[in-house]
């Protein structure tokens, strides 16, 4: 039950099935909106130029879609 509440349920069915995106900052933060500041800290970059590889969920998408402006993606 545990398990089940903090979805690893879901991604223990989807793990042969898992797609990543490459999120790559390429603006700055300074003088953006609190909760863009937010968007790109969650998606785990922390500087200009940083690039990470995050899953394909839709609240991935979600965060990435805010902030489009400042970052580069690609589909691994």
């Amino acid at each position: 039950m545990f398990s089940e509440c903090f979805g690893y349920r879901f991604m223990k069915k989807n793990k042969e099935k898992t797609e990543y995106i490459k999120v790559t900052l390429m603006k700055s933060t300074n003088k953006r909106l609190k909760n863009h500041k937010a968007c790109v800290l969650g998606l785990g970059l922390r500087r200009i130029r940083h690039s990470v590889q995050v899953m394909d969920t839709p609240e991935n998408r979600g965060m990435i879609n805010m902030v489009q402006y400042l970052l580069q993606v690609e589909e691994v």
